[in-house]
């Protein structure tokens, strides 16, 4: 009976020294970006004295063209329906 309790024991004991190997190779892996071009970064983003949502390299595009060019063909369509309503043009008979 202690020798299977000692048996139980030691894989107890490897099992644990196996999890713990893991999260230590977890937690030594390599970071997706090197830490000095983070700082970088992050610098050159604490430095900018823009909004937040302006202050990537693409970010213009996103939060101010695509709006833009939203808004200029919701309006266009806007216009040309009420143009067609006015004129009697497109209806269904």
């Amino acid at each position: 009976m202690t020798t299977s309790l000692n048996k139980m024991a030691q894989s107890l004991l490897f099992t644990t020294t196996l999890q713990y190997n893991r999260i230590l190779i977890m937690l030594t892996e390599t970071p997706f970006r090197p830490r000095e071009k983070l700082l970088e970064k992050q610098r050159l983003f604490q430095s900018i004295q823009r909004h937040t949502y302006l202050k990537g390299p693409m970010d213009k595009v996103t939060s101010v063209a695509i709006p833009l060019a939203l808004a200029a063909s919701s309006l266009y369509m806007i216009g040309t329906g009420i143009y067609n309503m006015s004129n009697g043009i497109g209806k269904k008979e």
